[in-house]
């Protein structure tokens, strides 16, 4: 419900401009699969007959395509800068247009490798200057949904492509056969047809695009090996970052090994062009089914567990699909290995752009995508030769004969190699350490967030307000606190340390600046024991009445202070806190999300134990509140802490309304007035 007042935004597309370039994008997307179909294709039907020479086209084609992204990304992406993006992107689709068209005359394996090289070397210079054209058009405020917009294009065209290319192909068979004339004419040739037509439609929208601004000033880029040697520094010292690109970089390199020999192995399943298309479109199908429907049916599964686990299970898939010699069964196992890639996927880059600093974050993604860049490279240089080299071999039990090729043992090597990856980045990333994974799981299926040794349900209502120093959830606690009451809601307003008579004397102890001497363990006890009291004389009896309590900081100040920020195991820290609160978890925790550079300039005073701890120490707190955030997202509202404290206000109260007991109160007069300071 929108909040009185407020008026609900119009959709990114309302707006001209990016709604002309968004459709640009969408046919450039469905043209560059339909572009991987048809080489791919083409090249497998240039060399048939032998297979190690089949498998070695093929792989050449994809080396083709990404070489040139490793040499000259930075040089396009410098030029993207300098020139006007509007002619940039025109002149790419109709060089795009031109090189493709000439394929279909050509007809040669040669030029084939040729052409490809060509039209990547184009896309460098298109696609940096899209994406720097994209903040340009839409607001701030929309950037976001701008930006998932283009992701939905960028893969969700592929199993449309993947079907185009299955039709165009039945369709180029027929033809061949009504007309003589076309009898020499390639299968793939109505497909490349469509491809370079898709790129002059591009242009055409284009050209007509005003408001591309011109850049005068070149920004440097680094290189791919630049990018690669400062990303691992960042990401070495970074526990949860390094189990994310480990695995993503291993779902990279299975899919490296997928994508060299799908052609050859559809082929050797008695599938022909348009099977290829249908086993290609399959991974996106199921992509696009992990991630809008993945996430949801684990809603309750805790995401960093959830990240390891579908790049594990993915694996075993593909395990099974390098074994199986059935097309059918191998197309439904695809559409399951794209569920879990696509679980993956997604959680992976929303867990970066949470744990990230935003001054690291467009570097993280930079060398996630130049490093994806060169595994994908090596494993489809390796993928093929090997393919090609083991060769065909055949076995005989008793009666019975089987099949084991080259494709076979690429995609069983990918498998494993899949299943170990993920392993490790579960070992990386388990922030549920101590309880059992089919515990979990079994929660998650039934809608639930396990948590071992929950007491009975309360009745009431349990509000949990997080963030560090300065952040401003003191004040939006205590004003949520005042709203519900207006509402005629029993309302129990409490914090964390001090709300017990033994609570007020362990924060004398934890907050005390002269207690500098404290060990790390000592601290997490105390805490605990605060929590412990609080649970027990205060939280515990107002739910049972059917009270809302509204609690400034709860179990998660405790995994990130002194979990993150002490370095304690994870771990031990949830054990000890679980067992305190016997496992009473709020139903909603708000995050006010501050830099802490913003928020410890609000606090007044002079500054406690905790306060005075240096800038990277809350640095890292606010890292481990985003990814505790981003690994229950159901049950958190992360808010902007930099934002105008009546606009906070009003999310926190928008999100509440969801879930307060009958009735819902629909409308009141937002507690926004004067603004009490800012201190936590």
């Amino acid at each position: 419900m929108t909040a009185p007042g407020r008026r609900k935004p119009a959709h990114v597309l309302a707006n001209a401009p990016f709604r002309r370039l968004w459709t640009a994008m969408s046919v450039c997307s469905l043209g560059d699969w339909l572009n991987i179909l048809a080489l791919t294709a083409l090249a497998g039907n240039l060399t048939q007959g032998d297979y190690r020479t089949q498998s070695l086209a093929i792989g050449g084609v994809f080396i083709a395509k990404m070489l040139p992204a490793i040499l000259l990304g930075p040089l396009a992406g410098a030029f993207a800068d300098r020139f006007d993006r509007r002619i940039t992107m025109v002149a790419a689709d109709i060089a795009r247009f031109a090189v493709v068209l000439s394929i279909v005359f050509a007809g040669t394996y040669q030029w084939l490798i040729v052409a490809t090289v060509l039209v990547e070397c184009v896309n460098l210079f298109w696609v940096p200057a899209k994406d720097a054209t994209v903040p340009n058009l839409v607001p701030k405020e929309q950037l976001e949904s701008a930006n998932r917009l283009n992701l939905l294009v960028t893969y969700g065209t592929a199993p449309i492509a993947a079907l185009l290319f299955a039709v165009l192909s039945v369709v180029g068979d027929v033809l061949r056969n009504l007309a003589p004339a076309l009898a020499d004419t390639d299968t793939t040739s109505l497909a490349l047809v469509v491809n370079a037509c898709a790129y002059l439609v591009s242009a055409v929208l284009i050209f007509t695009l005003r408001g591309i601004p011109k850049r005068d000033v070149a920004v440097s880029s680094p290189s791919v090996l630049k990018q690669i040697v400062e990303g691992w520094r960042f990401v070495g010292a970074n526990r949860l970052v390094r189990g994310l690109i480990i695995g993503m970089l291993g779902a990279f390199a299975a899919g490296g090994a997928v994508i060299g020999v799908a052609k050859v192995y559809v082929e050797a399943l008695g599938g022909g062009d348009a099977a290829y298309g249908v086993v290609f479109g399959a991974v996106f199908v199921g992509m696009a089914l992990g991630m809008f429907f993945g996430l949801r049916l684990l809603s309750g599964l805790s995401r960093r567990r959830l990240f390891g686990l579908s790049i594990v299970v993915a694996g075993l898939v593909l395990v099974a699909i390098s074994l199986v010699h059935n097309l059918v069964i191998v197309v439904m196992l695809t559409v399951l290995l794209g569920a879990c890639a696509g679980i993956a996927w997604i959680i992976g880059y929303t867990l970066i752009g949470l744990e990230v600093e935003d001054s690291m974050r467009g570097r993280t993604f930079s060398f996630l995508q130049s490093t994806a860049r060169v595994t994908l490279l090596l494993v489809v240089a390796v993928a093929n030769p090997l393919a090609a080299l083991f060769g065909v071999h055949g076995f005989e039990f008793g009666g019975l004969s089987y099949r084991f090729d080259g494709s076979n043992l690429v995609l069983l090597i990918g498998g494993v190699l899949a299943t170990i990856v993920g392993l490790l980045a579960f070992r990386h990333m388990d922030d549920r350490q101590g309880v059992a994974l089919s515990d979990d799981l079994v929660a998650a299926l039934r809608g639930e967030r396990y948590a071992p040794g929950v007491e009975e349900q309360v009745p009431g209502l349990f509000i949990a307000f997080e963030g560090g120093e300065g952040s401003g959830k003191t004040t939006q606690s205590r004003l949520i606190a005042i709203w519900l009451r207006d509402q005629g809601f029993d309302v129990v307003q409490t914090r964390e340390p001090g709300s017990t008579k033994v609570g007020m004397r362990l924060r004398a102890i934890l907050l005390d600046a002269a207690e500098r001497g404290l060990s790390a363990r000592s601290e997490a006890l105390l805490y605990a024991a605060d929590r412990a009291e609080h649970v027990e004389k205060v939280i515990r009896p107002a739910l049972g009445r059917g009270a809302i309590v509204v609690t400034d900081r709860y179990v998660d100040s405790s995994l990130a202070y002194q979990g993150a920020g002490r370095a304690l195991d994870p771990g031990d820290v949830a054990k000890v806190n679980a067992w305190a609160t016997g496992g009473l978890v709020p139903h909603l925790t708000v995050l006010i999300d501050t830099p802490p550079e913003i928020g410890l300039t609000r606090l007044g005073g002079a500054a406690d134990r905790i306060e005075s701890e240096p800038l990277e120490f809350h640095e890292a707190v606010r890292k481990e509140f985003r990814a505790l955030a981003a690994a229950g997202p159901e049950r958190y509202l992360v808010v902007d802490g930099t934002l105008e404290p009546g606009e906070i206000t009003r999310s926190i109260q928008d999100r509440v309304r969801e879930i307060l007991p009958d009735p819902v109160p629909q409308e009141s007069e937002d507690v926004t007035g004067t603004m009490p300071a800012i201190r936590d």
